[in-house]
């Protein structure tokens, strides 16, 4: 091999290290703000149901017991996001609507979570509204549950819906969070 050679195949060893790393840098630039957006949607997420009315998200007809303190009993709830549209927004502020699970209950003094009152199942948090609606799929007279709930759903997040609910790990600390909230050991 002529010097030349060599030196050219030293020349595109360099452009081709510095392409990979390039790339790689730009790959692990964007990570970030993507985890964060999932992060800022599972709070916000969260928040809205534990701040609004059970009867907000309430279905089947379960209701909280009438507490004998003014206050009313603290929602806790463990969610799940199966996506958000559109799925290219990278800002909360670019985010229309959120498509999930939720498992909440009603955190009643000394009420452990085996009884408690919980509201769950696959919603739709409307984040164009201030505070942002929830939306809980339910089956009605006419419409099964699964068919409400490919209405309503886009099919991938439907398929998500009626496969996956908490993980074990966001369940666990929705039950350190409730038993917190109800006053429990």
């Amino acid at each position: 091999m002529t010097v030349s050679s060599k030196a050219r195949y030293v020349g595109v060893a360099a452009i081709l290290l510095a392409a990979t790393a390039g790339a790689a840098v730009l790959r692990d630039s964007g990570a970030p703000a993507a985890a964060d957006l999932d992060s800022q949607i599972v709070t916000l997420m969260r928040d809205t149901l534990e701040k609004s009315d059970p009867g907000q998200h309430n279905h089947a007809g379960h209701a909280a017991q009438p507490s004998a303190s003014a206050s009313p009993s603290p929602v806790i709830c463990g969610v799940r996001v199966y996506g958000h549209e559109p799925s290219e927004a990278t800002t909360l502020s670019g985010v229309r609507a959120v498509y999930g699970f939720h498992l909440c209950g009603v955190a009643e003094s000394k009420r452990p979570w085996d009884v408690a009152v919980k509201l769950a199942g696959p919603l739709i948090l409307d984040v164009t509204t201030t505070p942002p609606g929830i939306q809980v799929v339910e089956a009605t007279a006419d419409i099964k549950f699964v068919d409400r709930l490919r209405q309503m759903f886009p099919t991938p997040y439907a398929e998500m819906a009626a496969k996956e609910a908490l993980s074990t790990t966001e369940m666990t600390e929705l039950r350190r969070r409730y038993d917190a909230a109800a006053d429990l050991p």
